[in-house]
């Protein structure tokens, strides 16, 4: 008796039924977006915690605020993160002292107000949405159930309609099911993996804003109480 021919992933995927074939498709076609997004989101991160590091040094390098508020401006309206939330307090904070008998306390109440709006909008634009990140993401695993369904329930229904149930009856509906887990545990696995990361992440960066908000408050509060 010939030994049959071993079944490859390429002639599974080829003899597979159209409802497994779409399956594998759409595994296939969010893997392909979800690597995209891990990528782009991951650079993304590394530039904003490189600015960070360099605002902050230059920050408490000793330069005069008003000079690292020209600085800012000389870039054309062209910065991010924690720096705009540096412009939005020190604008609000020139513009109250150079009125005529202004409360230090007003002062600062003006000051606080807009680096909170500034560090709002710095964390709408980190939160994962819609438009900066999938939101089916964080459901990924629910395609490593869904991905084996149709190859099961043709084997299944092949398994009805003969007399006596063998291994090579059963065996070209549990490998179209295998295969289709293995690319649902593709797509799922990395893209919870890059969210819960760049989650987490998020969370610091915006962590480290909110340190800075508080220190450059205390800065502008000794300033606006020393005269």
């Amino acid at each position: 008796m010939a030994n049959a021919e071993p079944l490859s992933i390429w002639s599974l995927i080829a003899e597979a039924s159209l409802l497994v074939q779409l399956v594998m498709a759409l595994l296939f076609l969010a893997s392909v977006v979800s690597w995209i997004m891990i990528v782009q989101r991951g650079l993304y991160q590394r530039q904003a915690a490189a600015s960070l590091r360099a605002f902050e040094r230059t920050f408490w390098s000793g330069i005069d605020l008003n000079q690292l508020y020209r600085q800012g401006s000389g870039k054309g309206g062209h910065t991010d993160g924690v720096e705009n939330i540096f412009r939005a307090g020190f604008k609000e904070f020139s513009r109250l002292r150079q009125q005529q008998n202004v409360d230090p306390d007003a002062v600062m109440e003006g000051v606080q107000r807009a680096m909170r709006v500034a560090l709002a909008r710095e964390e709408k634009n980190w939160k994962p949405t819609c438009r900066s990140w999938p939101v089916w993401l964080p459901s990924a695993p629910i395609s490593v159930c869904l991905a084996p369904s149709g190859a099961s329930v043709n084997s299944f229904r092949g398994l009805a309609n003969v007399h006596q149930a063998t291994l090579a009856t059963v065996a070209p509906g549990i490998s179209e099911a295998l295969v289709a887990t293995a690319m649902g545990l593709f797509a799922a696995i990395p893209a919870v993996l890059a969210y819960n990361r760049y989650s987490a992440k998020a969370e610091s960066l915006l962590g480290a804003y909110e340190t800075f908000s508080d220190e450059f408050s205390a800065i502008l509060h000794r300033q606006v109480h020393s005269k």
